[in-house]
């Protein structure tokens, strides 16, 4: 939404570059790397170049608040180095699959010839001061409230949930059951995060619907009243029109007289969208305007 490239780099360029990034499974970390090295504004060079002090006031996507990250940190002295950001371009390359204007300005970074971003103590960062205004805690604890005021006993779990989703998602679902046996009824578990996605196959979908899908498979075997959901914060996962999706034990039964076939198929091809539609099973909310990351809510009976 605050896009000015580099010189050299087109918006076409950035867009390939994040989109190639983002398939292969780049964290934000990694993929905020990249595009500060690719930006006139990002990286602390919006403050850098101001006539005057700027105050930012921000609302953060990223696990751990870095404010140097959110955003790529328009405002923020930069860590981060052009050596860093083409080695992010090599860990998810070939590099030879990224834009030749893209790589050749990497490299001409890395060599010197091109002005690093502006680091942490420059001066001309002295008057810029920025404040994390909204995070995943706060959306945490709008569920954690609501969930409690509908009459659930609440686990709330800080710790964020990271990682390639569907991984994830079974790691997560493993430590819920493993602590399910003592959590007083009807119990509901919140947790947030982020995870990724590395795109191999051909289908729709998002990294929440992933994860959900996931633990299809798991909670088929489960005899517990037990409802799953995963669901981005800004209602849209992936190029799709849901937020995430919502499993339990009996998804596999239903998906099978639907004739949907296996989860393992739909996540082989990164098509969750199709498995979870004709069962009416998909989270819609709509764009809410804003993202503080994932929500993962599982609810027990």
């Amino acid at each position: 939404m605050m896009a000015v490239p580099a010189e050299g780099i087109t918006l076409e360029d950035k867009g390939h570059t994040t989109s190639r990034l983002l398939k292969r499974g780049a964290d934000i970390y990694a993929l905020n790397t990249v595009r500060k090295h690719l930006s006139g504004v990002k990286g602390g060079w919006l403050a850098a170049l101001a006539a005057g002090p700027s105050r930012t006031f921000a609302i953060s996507d990223v696990v751990g608040d870095d404010l140097s990250v959110i955003a790529s940190g328009p405002t923020v002295g930069d860590s981060t180095t052009f050596a860093d950001a083409v080695e992010v371009l090599r860990r998810f390359g070939p590099i030879d699959d990224y834009p030749s204007s893209v790589v050749a300005r990497l490299a001409a970074g890395e060599r010197g010839e091109k002005p690093e971003t502006p680091k942490p103590g420059d001066l001309r960062l002295a008057r810029a001061i920025s404040t994390v205004i909204g995070s995943r805690s706060d959306a945490m604890a709008g569920a954690v409230a609501e969930a409690e005021s509908r009459g659930y006993r609440v686990l709330r779990i800080d710790e964020p949930i990271l990682g390639e989703a569907r991984a994830a998602s079974l790691a997560h679902l493993h430590r819920i059951m493993a602590q399910a046996g003592g959590l007083p009824r009807p119990a509901c578990i919140v947790a947030s995060g982020e995870t990724t996605v590395h795109v191999t196959g051909h289908g729709r979908g998002g990294r929440n619907q992933e994860f959900a899908l996931a633990a299809a498979e798991p909670l088929s075997a489960q005899t517990a009243s037990i409802v799953v959901g995963s669901a981005g914060t800004d209602g849209i996962d992936g190029p799709t029109d849901a937020a995430g999706a919502i499993v339990d034990p009996t998804t596999v039964s239903r998906a099978r007289a639907a004739g949907l076939g296996a989860p393992a198929r739909h996540l082989s091809d990164n098509n969750a969208y199709a498995f979870f539609k004709p069962l009416d099973d998909l989270i819609r909310t709509g764009p809410t305007g804003t993202n503080v990351g994932d929500l993962q809510v599982v609810l027990i009976g």
